[in-house]
């Protein structure tokens, strides 16, 4: 399992999964995007997104559309989409990272803290009254120094031999599948 920047490529299948689990899709780019993709199976089990938001007194940076595919949950996907995520900001000069959940307390075991609406910067308050409105009622403003970011090592170590949990089996191809009655037809060697 390993996270990757998404490819033009992934856009039909971010929004097909971004719609599905009713996240944001506000300002969709494909490209600030980040997808958890399985090695052995080259399955997506995950994704999320860094937003940069221009304000008069520089950019702010917002963790949003983080999903994980419902057989991959519990496993350190999303943990590892938000890891990555984090170091990308850090590596751009963020100070601060910002995400507005429904879910503070998964967010809280990485470092993040729950912050008061009145401490977002403005544009990060108009987004959580639009979330708060749209996609996400119980969203709340966490944020977290890169610095003080921290993957428990269970999630870790969950990561490592991520698996799907449901996995669909290959079907077994009969000659019905290529247009043959297997009852009327006759074989060239057939010596029955």
């Amino acid at each position: 399992m390993y996270v990757r920047d998404a490819k033009n490529r992934d856009e039909a299948w971010l929004l097909e999964h971004i719609e599905a689990m009713g996240l944001d899709e506000t300002a969709f780019r494909s490209r600030d995007y980040v997808i958890a993709i399985d090695e052995e199976s080259n399955a997506k089990a995950g994704f999320g997104r860094i937003r940069v938001h221009k304000t008069d007194d520089g950019e702010l940076c917002e963790l949003t559309s983080i999903g994980v595919l419902e057989d991959w949950r519990g496993q350190g996907v999303g943990a590892h989409v938000v890891e990555r995520l984090v170091r990308t900001a850090a590596d751009e000069g963020f100070d601060d990272v910002f995400a507005l959940t429904g879910d503070p307390d998964y967010l809280a075991q990485f470092g993040f803290e729950r912050i008061d609406v009145a401490q977002l910067p403005e544009p990060l308050r108009e987004r959580l009254d639009a979330k708060q409105a749209s996609t996400a009622p119980d969203a709340v403003p966490v944020r977290v120094d890169p610095d003080r970011f921290h993957v428990p090592d269970r999630r870790r170590e969950a990561f490592k031999g991520a698996a799907a949990d449901d996995e669909p089996e290959e079907p077994q191809e009969g000659p019905e599948d290529f247009g043959i009655d297997p009852d009327e037809a006759t074989y060239k060697y057939d010596t029955g």
